[in-house]
């Protein structure tokens, strides 16, 4: 499941719900839910704070992503 919606489903909110909170658009937070847009940078920080995760863990980068850029 995408992180976007589990973190949302985690706290029984609805799209709607959500978007609200955020000042935006449902279909915004739909869009995010499929895969199909990506926050920018100021709301991704305001999710994070939010939902009390790191940008990366919303961004899907893990360890192993880090490791790996610090060798190139």
């Amino acid at each position: 499941m995408n992180i976007f919606r589990s973190l949302r489903k985690e706290r029984n909110l609805t799209q709607k719900q959500l978007a609200d909170l955020l000042y935006l658009d449902q279909t915004t937070v739909s869009k995010w839910e499929v895969g199909k847009a990506t926050p920018d940078y100021g709301t991704l920080q305001k999710l994070a704070n939010f939902y009390g995760v790191s940008t990366d863990l919303l961004l899907n980068r893990n360890d192993t992503d880090s490791q790996q850029a610090k060798k190139n």
